[in-house]
């Protein structure tokens, strides 16, 4: 289909939504989709009397299109044109055209899930994949499936791909509109640019002052560079006439309005904002538009159970998204701080915050609809696995969940709160125990970043004192203007939840409340400001802080950065106060392990909380049967070869593998197989001993008889024998060192008269003869007697003869008398 002006292609866009009931709609920025198709569909006769949903990614975009609406109808918002968002609707019997966002959408469907009286749903600028955007969508889908299949869809984006929308929509048809846009002509850097852009920024906003004519758009990452860059250029002479307007989410109504809003003849403004002016605003008089080329999105780490704020380069859809700001009421011009170079490596589309998030919102909200697996449901992205599995051990934890996986009446209460579910426990628990208010009041705070100064240090309960008032600000009107927005705001969750007065509490229960939140993010400290969370992580404390002297925290907002984490939010917490917060998360255990420095098995008991030990006390009775189990994890660790052997045992040892080498029958006594069958053959043994000098009491030469049959026991002494008795007389060992060649080393005047070399074996080994002068030095290695006497005795005669006169040496050494003595008593030769 070729592309049409917005005007052209509403009638098949009704058409398709009369006959298919979903339908995509690609236009680009000034296209008029947000306001012009809601208004046209509300005139069709298929949606007589039915209201039309539209849900809008940002609450600022909401308002101003249903306003911009109203006006198009010459009517007030609350007429046939309202909106509803969080902590402010406007809304009548009579509106036709609802324009909602965050989570509105969402309560809405669990509320009521056939929609009763929504005739149609759209999801505008779906390209941004806001999660509670995905999460409608899908839930929508089983409405239409399973309630509702009137009910219609139209998924509306600028810089969408489309097909894959399309396929899920079971092959809903594509319409692609021009638009109205003008030339934007786009200048890039000629180098990168090293490090932060504030101050790149400012020279491109005076350049583009000198160059240019219209308003200026600047985006920025977040609202910690607008600041400096608005600090920047207060600090030049921009010329008269000349705003400088900060735009983004956490501003007041009065001063986003303000930065919108045309400026008189002969006066310019500069507005720096966030990616909230991407798409669906219209910034009026902006023709030259200022990129940073940034972004800045929350990450979640399933490993860590934390998320964090990570400045990225924008997609090239994104890009293209700010300069059309640029071109909207007439040709403009683009600055971006970048390379044509750099540019080559952006990605085309930002990633999905389906998978880049916390899950556990979702997954509540997925619990409360019935669904115990995501894979019910129709996504265009499924949700993580990890990051699934980790929101539900969350909720587990935060008992929203029964043990089936079910959602409990605690969970129901935490969803329709609709704060994050960390929050919304903790008000719930709060609650109970007349600490509501305190909570809200820390809910606000946690939920507003730009609440309080960051120069108060990581303390929360500066924070929540400068908040009620109880405390100076250091952030001037700024930080002023944010403490009452965040008082306001909390005051609308206390009436919203009807609590009641309480009395004052001082802000050291802080802890305690934020124990119900973040329990997983308990800390213990290390000492030097160093700490261990109760998920296995580490984290710290920047610089010079009393909390560093703690003994236990809970970390609200940390950065998951690198092995440990810095610390930016924080309370005390008692350990008093954690065994009562925490109390169904703790848990007993007793161990019982090889001490290597002590050589012993140390038994004790441990409360623990996750990853956190404590308490820690020594066990006067440990189960025997684990003491068993530590000593043999410790032999195994020092090693079987340094078992205290006695000398029999060791002996016994050398026997036993010299005739498994013969016969595989005999059981295996190597280092190896005693490692492998260790419980098997010591393990009996071990009752009752619980260190290495308890092994050396052992009966170790019985240990390894145990693993001889009964007849092996009596086949030993006349397959392996100890000794051999020589013609001497004389009981001579079996050296058997070496298992493949035992030794017998016997002087050689005590072999006279044996003709053959002594077996073994029953006869089957021969020996190694190391045959020894009468100093019992080595003369002859031979397994051949025989030959001995025969070819080689003669020469050795010689030469023991001289150094040995005294003693005897016969001619015929097999007709000689054997003797361990100088002389022999009779000699026979």
């Amino acid at each position: 289909m070729p592309d049409l002006p917005i005007a052209d292609i509403l009638p098949q866009l009704k058409d398709a939504l009369q006959k298919q009931s979903c339908a995509v709609l690609i236009a680009p920025p000034g296209a008029g989709k947000t306001t012009r198709v809601p208004l046209e569909l509300m005139q069709e006769a298929w949606l007589a009397g039915q209201t039309i949903i539209m849900l809008e990614p940002r609450r600022l975009a909401a308002k101003a299109a249903a306003h911009f609406m109203a006006r198009s109808l010459q009517e007030e918002v609350g007429g046939r044109v309202g909106y509803r968002i969080r902590f402010d609707s406007r809304v009548g019997d009579a509106t036709r055209i609802q324009v909602v966002t965050e989570g509105i959408l969402t309560r809405m469907l669990q509320n009521d899930p056939a929609l009763s009286g929504v005739g149609l749903i759209i999801f505008d600028e779906f390209h941004e994949r806001n999660l509670h955007a995905d999460l409608g969508l899908a839930l929508s889908r089983q409405t239409q499936a399973l309630l509702r299949p009137e009910l219609r869809i139209l998924v509306m984006s600028a810089t969408l791909e489309a097909k894959p929308v399309a396929s899920l929509l079971d092959g809903a048809p594509v319409l692609i509109s021009e638009g109205r846009s003008y030339p934007v002509v786009t200048h890039y850097l000629e180098q990168e640019l090293p490090g932060r852009k504030e101050a790149a920024s400012v020279a491109a906003v005076k350049r583009a002052l000198r160059e240019g004519e219209g308003d200026i758009l600047v985006f920025l990452p977040g609202v910690g560079e607008i600041r400096r860059v608005q600090q920047l250029l207060a600090q030049d002479a921009l010329g008269e006439g000349i705003a400088v307007l900060p735009l983004h989410g956490n501003l007041p109504q009065k001063l986003q309005e303000e930065a919108l809003c045309q400026m008189p003849k002969g006066r310019r403004k500069i507005v720096l904002t966030t990616s909230i002016a991407e798409t669906s605003l219209t910034v009026e008089g902006v023709s030259i538009v200022i990129d940073s080329g940034l972004m800045r999105l929350s990450r979640f780490s399933p490993r860590s159970g934390m998320s964090r704020l990570e400045t990225l380069p924008v997609s090239r859809a994104a890009a293209d998204q700010r300069r059309g700001r640029a071109g909207r009421q007439g040709p403009g011009q683009c600055y971006r701080l970048w390379t044509t170079r750099e540019e080559k490596g952006l990605t085309e589309q930002s990633k999905p915050e389906i998978l880049a998030t916390d899950l556990a919102a979702l997954a509540l909200e997925l619990a409360a609809w019935g669904i115990r697996r995501p894979e019910e449901l129709d996504w265009l992205d499924l949700p993580p696995q990890a990051s699934y599995e980790q929101a539900l051990r969350l909720l587990r934890q935060l008992g929203a969940l029964e043990t089936d996986g079910r959602i409990s009446e605690h969970g129901r209460q935490m969803a329709e709160i609709g704060l994050h579910p960390r929050l919304s426990h903790m008000i719930l628990t709060a609650a109970k125990r007349g600490l509501g208010r305190m909570a809200c009041d820390l809910a606000v705070l946690l939920s507003n970043r730009d609440a309080a100064s960051a120069e108060q240090g990581a303390d929360l309960r500066l924070r929540l004192d400068a908040l009620q008032g109880m405390a100076a600000t250091l952030g001037g009107q700024r930080e002023e203007n944010s403490l009452a927005r965040s008082r306001a705001e909390s005051r609308v969750w206390q009436r919203r939840l009807r609590l009641k007065k309480e009395a004052d509490v001082a802000a050291d229960c802080c802890g305690s409340l934020l124990a119900l939140a973040y329990p997983d993010r308990i800390a213990q400290s290390r000492g030097n400001g160093r700490f261990l969370l109760s998920n296995g992580r580490g984290a710290y404390l920047r610089g010079v802080q009393a909390l560093a002297e703690e003994k236990y925290l809970v970390a609200a907002e940390l950065d998951d950065q690198g092995s440990d984490s810095r610390i930016y939010l924080a309370a005390p917490l008692k350990l008093e106060e954690l065994r009562r917060e925490c109390a169904a998360l703790l848990r007993t255990e007793e161990s019982v392990a090889w001490k290597r420095e002590t050589r012993s098995v140390q038994s004790w008991q441990r409360e623990l909380l996750g990853e956190l030990v404590l308490q820690e006390t020594s066990l006067a009775q440990p189960n025997a049967e684990a003491v068993k189990e530590a000593l043999l994890a410790g032999i195994l660790l020092e090693g079987v070869e340094c078992l205290p052997w006695s000398s029999q045992a060791h002996l016994l040892r050398q026997r036993l593998l010299f005739l498994h080498g013969q016969d595989e029958a005999w059981p295996d006594l190597s280092d190896a197989s005693l490692r492998e069958t260790l419980g098997e053959w010591l393990g009996p043994y071990l009752y009752g001993i619980t260190n290495w000098e308890g092994l050396k009491k052992l009966d170790w030469l019985e240990v390894l008889r145990g693993r001889l049959s009964w007849q092996q026991r009596n086949e030993l002494e006349a397959e392996a024998p100890t000794h051999v008795v020589a013609p001497s007389g004389q009981r001579v060992a079996i050296d058997y060192t070496n298992p493949e060649e035992p030794v017998l080393a016997v002087r050689l005047q005590e072999m006279f008269g044996l003709a053959e070399t002594p077996r073994i074996c029953r006869g089957r080994v021969p020996l190694l003869l190391h045959l020894l002068s009468p100093a019992r030095r080595p003369v002859q290695v031979t397994r051949d007697l025989a030959n001995f006497w025969r070819d080689t005795y003669f020469e050795v005669k010689k030469d023991l003869q001289g150094r040995y006169p005294k003693h005897y040496w016969p001619e015929n050494p097999l007709l000689a008398q054997a003797t361990h003595r100088v002389k022999a008593k009779m000699d026979k030769g």
